[in-house]
C-alpha cells in the first residue's frame, strides 16, 4: 500500500506502527505539504458485517472524541475520510517515541521526568473530562513524548463521550486490562477517576520498568487489580506516594484531577508533594508500601483497542501470555469441530490456556505465557467481576470473527522429512507450517505484540499452538520456560520429562516436555495428558513457542508429528 493516494490529498509513504485494530502511516498531505499520521482501520478487512459496523463506529468515536478536546497535549485530529468502506483518521504526526518505547529502551525513567510527563497527560485528560469524554485507555503506548519535548496523549479509540448511546455490549470491558480501574473490572461505570487510576498505573511503569498489576492472563491480571496492591516502588522517588494515591482501590479515597496535578507539578521539581501523604495508606505508614508476594516477572496478555501511538517509533504496547497446551492428534484423523477463536477448550493443558469456553468456565492460563491456574481462580474472579460471568476482551470478539481455517492458504505437503499428505498453511500472521490436512485455526486472546494461533481436528483433544512474540520478557528461552514451569507445578501430578538447552535453526533454544493429569471438573478432555515446546528467539528478536499436546496414549504418534512440524516450520521473514 506504500505509496497508495488516499482521498486524492494523502499519500501513504510508510507504516510507522500497529495494534489490534490497525495501522499507522506516516503520509504526505499533497495540498498543504506536510507530513501527517493516518490510522487505517485493518480490523475491519476481518470481522463479520455486524462486528465491522461496530468498529467503523468506534473509529468515528475516536474522531469525534479527539476533535472535542482542545488542548495543546492531545494529539490533533485533522480530518476523517472514507477510503475502501472503511474510515480513515487524518492526524497530526508527532516525531518521537511512545512512553513504552521508551521504558523498553531505557529500562525505566528517571522520576522528574516521569512526573513532567505524568503532568502532562493529566493535563491532557482535564481537558478531556471538561468536554465529556473519558479516554478510557490510558497507558505508556498511548503517551507520546515528541523530540521537541512535548508530551501528547493519543489513542481515543475507546472513549466514551458523555451522551452519547454505548457501542460495546453489555458486560464487555474495553482498554488494555493491566490498566483498568479495579471499578471497571468489577464491571462498575467508570468515571474521570478510573482515567487517573490508568494515570497511576502508567507512571508506575515509567520509574518502575514493568507493570503494577501485570500478570499471565488477563483473567490473572484482572484478579490482581482488584485484589493485589502493587509490588513496591523501588525507583520512585519523590513521586513515589502520588502513584500511590493514585491506585487506591476505591475511587473515592483517590486525589481528583487538581490535587494530582499539584502534587505531580511537587514532583516534577524533585520535591516531595506535601498532600500526597494523606492518600496513603495507613498500614504503609508512609514509608515503602506495596510489597506484593504475588508479582513475578510473568507478562499477561494485555488487549489494545487501538493502533497505539502516531509517533514515528514502534506503536503498541499490547503484550500477552504465550505458550501452548495440547497437541495435535494423529495424521489423518479427521478435524471434528473447533472453539471459537480466542477460547480454548483444552483447559488447564498447557501454558497458553486462556479464558471460558462455551462449555462453561475453565482454567486460566498463566505464566508469563505458558503458566496456568485451577478452575478455582475462574470462579473467584468471575465472583468478583459480578453475575457470575466471565468477562470477554474487546478483542477476544473481535478474534471469534477474524480467525478462521478459511483465512489460511494452503498448500500440498513438501514430502521429504515431512509426511507428503500434509498441506502447508500459510498463516495471515506471517510464519508457515505443515500439518495434517483438515486442521483447523483459531487465533487465541488478544493478538498484539504476543500472537498466539491454534491448529486442532478435533476440537482440542490434540492441538499445536504457535506463540509468536516480537516483544519478549526473556532474552533467554530457557530462563523462560523455567519461569513458567513454576506455575505449571500446580497442576495434577506435574511432571517434568526434560527441560534443557537447544539449538534450534541455528538459534539457542530451549525445548520442554512434561505430563500432567487433567481434572474431568477443569476440561472436557480430562485424564494423563503430555506437552512438549520448543522456544527460540530469531534474529530479528522475535520469539517463537511452538507447542503441542495429546492425550498420554497418543503420544508416540504425538511426538512424531511434533518433529515434523519442526523440520517444516518457517517463521515470518518480512
Amino acid at each position: 500500500m506504500q505509496g497508495l493516494l488516499i482521498a486524492g490529498r494523502y499519500r501513504l509513504a510508510e507504516s510507522i506502527g500497529s495494534g489490534g485494530m490497525g495501522r499507522v502511516w506516516r503520509a504526505h498531505d499533497e495540498v498543504l505539504h506536510r507530513s501527517v499520521a493516518i490510522k487505517e482501520l485493518t480490523a475491519a478487512l476481518y470481522v463479520s458485517e455486524s462486528e465491522q459496523a461496530i468498529l467503523l463506529a468506534r473509529t468515528r468515536a475516536e474522531a469525534r472524541a479527539a476533535a472535542r478536546i482542545n488542548h495543546s497535549a492531545v494529539v490533533t485530529v485533522h480530518d476523517v475520510l472514507e477510503h475502501d468502506g472503511r474510515p480513515w483518521i487524518v492526524m497530526e504526526l508527532v516525531e518521537g517515541r511512545s512512553l513504552a518505547d521508551a521504558v523498553k529502551e531505557e529500562g525505566r525513567v528517571e522520576p522528574r521526568e516521569a512526573a513532567r510527563i505524568g503532568l502532562w497527560v493529566l493535563r491532557a485528560l482535564r481537558a478531556a473530562h471538561n468536554a465529556g469524554v473519558l479516554h478510557r485507555d490510558i497507558k505508556p503506548g498511548n503517551v507520546l513524548l515528541g523530540r521537541d519535548g512535548r508530551v501528547l496523549l493519543t489513542d481515543f479509540g475507546i472513549a466514551q463521550i458523555e451522551g452519547d448511546t454505548t457501542i460495546t455490549r453489555t458486560g464487555e470491558v474495553v482498554g488494555s486490562v493491566d490498566y483498568l480501574a479495579p471499578e471497571r473490572v468489577r464491571g462498575n461505570d467508570p468515571g474521570p477517576s478510573s482515567d487517573l487510576w490508568a494515570l497511576g498505573a502508567t507512571l508506575y511503569t515509567a520509574v518502575e520498568g514493568r507493570s503494577p498489576f501485570r500478570r499471565t492472563t488477563p483473567l490473572t491480571t484482572m484478579q490482581a487489580v482488584v485484589e493485589e496492591e502493587a509490588a513496591e516502588l523501588r525507583h520512585a522517588g519523590p513521586l513515589a506516594p502520588v502513584i500511590i494515591s493514585l491506585l487506591r482501590k476505591d475511587p473515592s479515597t483517590r486525589p481528583d484531577a487538581s490535587e494530582a496535578e499539584q502534587m505531580l507539578a511537587e514532583a516534577a521539581e524533585g520535591r516531595r508533594p506535601n498532600g500526597a501523604q494523606a492518600y496513603v495508606p495507613t498500614q504503609y505508614g508512609g514509608a515503602t508500601p506495596y510489597r506484593d508476594s504475588h508479582s513475578g516477572t510473568g507478562r499477561a496478555v494485555t488487549g489494545t483497542s487501538g493502533t497505539g501511538p502516531v509517533g514515528t517509533g514502534p506503536m503498541g504496547t499490547g503484550s500477552g501470555s504465550h505458550t501452548g497446551t495440547p497437541l495435535p492428534p494423529m495424521a489423518g484423523t479427521p478435524a471434528t469441530g473447533t472453539s471459537p477463536a480466542g477460547t480454548s477448550p483444552y483447559g488447564p493443558t498447557g501454558p497458553t490456556t486462556i479464558g471460558p469456553t462455551g462449555t462453561g468456565p475453565q482454567p486460566t492460563g498463566t505464566g508469563r505465557r505458558r503458566r496456568l491456574r485451577t478452575l478455582a481462580l475462574v470462579v473467584a474472579l468471575a465472583a468478583i467481576i459480578g453475575g457470575g460471568t466471565a468477562v470477554v476482551l474487546q478483542q477476544w470478539h473481535q478474534n471469534r470473527q477474524g480467525g478462521s481455517g478459511s483465512s489460511v492458504s494452503t498448500t500440498q505437503g513438501p514430502g521429504g522429512s515431512v509426511p507428503a499428505s500434509w498441506t502447508r498453511y500459510d498463516d495471515p500472521a506471517g510464519f508457515s507450517l505443515y500439518l495434517p490436512k483438515g486442521w483447523k485455526r483459531s487465533p487465541f486472546g488478544p493478538q498484539g505484540e504476543l500472537k498466539q494461533i491454534d491448529y486442532s481436528p478435533d476440537g482440542g483433544r490434540h492441538f499445536v499452538r504457535i506463540a509468536v512474540d516480537t516483544s519478549p520478557d526473556f532474552a533467554d528461552p530457557y530462563a523462560h520456560q523455567l519461569d513458567l514451569e513454576q506455575q505449571l507445578r500446580r497442576l495434577v501430578h506435574y511432571k517434568r520429562v526434560t527441560l534443557e538447552r537447544n539449538v534450534y535453526r541455528d538459534r539457542e533454544g530451549a525445548r520442554w516436555e512434561y505430563t500432567w493429569t487433567a481434572q474431568p471438573k477443569d476440561i472436557k478432555f480430562p485424564g494423563p495428558r503430555r506437552a512438549v515446546e520448543e522456544t527460540y528467539v530469531a534474529r530479528d528478536g522475535t520469539e517463537y513457542a511452538l507447542y503441542m499436546s495429546a492425550p498420554a496414549a497418543d503420544w508416540p504418534t504425538a511426538s512424531k508429528q511434533f518433529t515434523a512440524l519442526l523440520q517444516g516450520w518457517q517463521e515470518k521473514t518480512s
